[in-house]
C-alpha cells in the first residue's frame, strides 16, 4: 500500500523568542526536524512530504540535507493546520495512506507511527491519541457514551467540561489519502481563531461514515511538542535519560545518569564506564574496558579496548573517526583533532595536542606538546613542551619521527623533516634539518653570561 508522509513545519515559534525558524533548533545534536525526517525514512514511505512556511529557504535547506527525495511546498500565509495540509494535496497520491507527522514533535518512534498506519489500514480516519495529567494546549478527544470519536475540540474553542477531558489528540493521525484530500479542501474556518483546523476532518469522516479510530502513544515524551526554549530542554533531557537508560541496560556503566549527552550514535563494548558530564556526538564507539573520565567531549571516534580518556579530554573527527589504539592512555586536558590515529599503548598527556598525524604503538608525547601532519614510531618519547612546525605560512608539511627516537624538551621540529631512527634530539633544539639515526643532533646558541650586567629599573615615583 501507498504510504505518503505530511510533515508539518511551517510554524514560526514565536514563544522560541528567536529568529531561527523553531523546527531547526537542535535536540541531541540535530534539528527537530531532521529528528522526523528520520523517522519518516525507517517507514519506507513513497512520498515524503514537508510543509514549510516560516523561514522556508533554511528549513527547505535543511530537509534537501537531510532527505534528498524529500519535496517541499510552501504555506503562505501560515492559516492553521488545515490549510498546511492542502497545501501539499496537488502532489499527493490518489490511493493508499497518509499520514501526518509534526516537525516540532521529534521523539515520536518509528514502531508508533507505524502502529497508526495500521490502524489506519487505508479505509479508516486513525488518531494518535494519550492521556495526560495536564492537558493545557492540546485538543480534546469527544467520545459518544459508547466510547466512538465523534470529533476533537481545540483547547482555545472548548468548554470548562471538555478541558476537563485528560485524552488528547497528539497531532499525529493517519487517513486514506483520497478521503484525505477531498476533506481539508471542505475545511471552514468559522472559529475563534479564523482557521482552517485539519482537528475538524474528524466530524467529517463522521458525516461520511468514516470510522475513526486511535491508537495510544505509549509514552507521553514521544508527543511532547516544542513551543519554547523551556520545553526543549525538557525534552532534551527526557531524550537524554532514556539514551543512559538503554546504554545502563546494555551493561554500560554510568557513574550518573542524569549528566549524560549523546548528540548522536554511541555504542559500547563490555565493562565500559562513563564518568559525569560526558558528551559524544556523531559516531563514537567504545570498545571493552573502555574508561572515560568526567568532562571529556568526544566527537567521531574509535577507542580500542582497555584504553582510558582522563578528564577534560576533547575528540574530535570532523567526520572522519579518530582512532585511539588499545590501551592507550589519553589526557587529561588533551586535544586530538582529525587525522589523529594512535596505536596500540600511545600516551597522550595533559595539554598535548595531536592533528593529522599517526603515532605507532608505544609512543609518547606526556606534557605541553604539538604533534601536527606528524608520522611518529614505535616507541619515540617526545618532549615535554615540543612542537612539530608544520606550516610555513601557505602550505602543511609534515614530520616524520622513526622508532625509538628522542626529542628533548622545548624542541621545534620545523617541517618537512626527518628524525631518524634511535636519534636523539637535545632539549631546546630548533630542527630544520634531517637528524641521522642513532645520533645525538643539538641546535640551540652558545650559553653566554654576561658579568656587570644590570637589570633595568623603573623610576620610582613620588608618593
Amino acid at each position: 500500500m501507498t504510504l505518503a508522509i505530511i510533515i508539518m513545519a511551517a510554524g514560526k515559534g514565536t514563544r522560541m523568542k528567536s529568529t531561527r525558524p523553531k523546527v531547526l533548533h537542535t535536540l541531541a545534536g540535530q534539528p527537530l526536524l531532521g529528528h522526523v525526517l528520520h523517522t519518516a525514512a525507517t517507514l519506507n514511505a513513497q512520498h515524503t512530504t514537508v510543509v514549510t512556511g516560516h523561514g522556508a529557504e533554511a528549513v527547505e535547506t535543511c530537509v534537501a540535507g537531510i532527505n534528498g527525495a524529500a519535496r517541499c511546498v510552501r504555506q503562505m500565509p501560515q492559516l492553521g493546520t488545515g490549510h498546511a495540509v492542502q497545501q501539499a494535496v496537488p502532489i499527493l497520491p490518489d490511493t493508499g495512506t497518509a499520514l501526518i507527522l509534526n516537525g516540532d514533535v521529534p521523539l515520536i518512534a518509528a514502531r508508533t507511527a507505524q502502529a497508526l498506519v495500521q490502524a489506519c489500514a487505508g479505509q479508516h480516519l486513525a488518531l494518535l491519541t494519550i492521556e495526560l495529567q495536564d492537558a493545557s494546549g492540546y485538543g480534546r478527544i469527544l467520545r459518544n457514551a459508547a466510547g466512538v470519536i465523534t470529533g476533537i475540540v481545540e483547547h482555545k474553542d472548548a468548554s470548562e467540561e471538555q478541558r476537563r477531558i485528560r485524552e488528547v489528540y497528539t497531532g499525529v493521525m493517519a487517513a486514506p489519502t483520497a478521503w484525505l484530500k477531498g476533506a481539508v479542501m471542505n475545511l471552514r474556518n468559522d472559529n475563534a481563531q479564523g482557521e482552517y483546523y485539519l482537528t475538524d476532518v474528524v466530524a467529517q469522516a463522521v458525516a461520511d461514515g468514516l470510522k475513526v479510530t486511535s491508537a495510544q502513544a505509549p509514552s507521553e515524551t514521544e508527543v511532547l511538542g516544542v513551543n519554547s526554549p523551556a520545553q526543549l530542554a525538557d525534552l532534551e533531557r527526557r531524550h537524554q535519560l532514556q539514551q543512559a537508560q538503554a546504554l545502563m541496560e546494555a551493561g554500560v556503566r554510568l557513574n550518573d545518569p542524569a549528566r549524560l549527552d549523546v548528540r548522536g550514535r554511541l555504542t559500547c563494548g563490555t565493562d565500559v564506564e562513563i564518568d559525569v558530564n560526558c558528551i559524544f556526538e556523531g559516531t563514537v564507539h567504545l570498545a571493552d574496558g573502555v574508561r572515560v573520565g568526567a568532562h571529556c567531549v568526544i566527537a567521531d571516534a574509535l577507542i580500542g579496548e582497555g584504553a582510558v580518556i582522563h578528564p577534560y579530554t576533547h575528540i574530535d573527527g570532523a567526520g572522519q573517526p579518530v582512532q585511539v589504539g588499545p590501551r592507550s592512555l589519553v589526557g587529561p586536558y588533551a586535544r586530538l583533532r582529525p587525522g589523529a590515529q594512535l596505536g596500540a599503548e600511545v600516551h597522550i598527556g595533559n595539554f598535548v595536542e595531536v592533528k593529522n598525524s599517526q603515532l605507532a604503538d608505544g609512543a609518547k608525547a606526556n606534557h605541553l606538546a604539538y604533534l601536527g601532519d606528524s608520522t611518529v614510531g614505535q616507541w619515540v618519547n617526545f618532549g615535554d613542551g615540543s612542537i612539530t612546525a608544520n606550516d610555513d605560512g601557505a602550505h602543511k608539511h609534515r614530520t616524520v619521527i622513526e622508532h625509538d627516537a628522542h626529542v628533548g624538551s622545548n624542541c621545534v621540529l620545523v617541517a618537512p623533516v626527518t628524525v631518524g631512527a634511535g636519534a636523539t634530539i637535545g632539549a631546546g633544539s630548533t630542527i630544520g634539518k634531517n637528524a641521522p639515526a642513532g645520533q645525538l643532533t643539538v641546535a640551540r646558541a652558545k650559553q653566554v653570561s654576561l658579568s656587570g650586567w644590570v637589570r633595568p629599573t623603573k623610576e620610582k615615583k613620588a608618593p
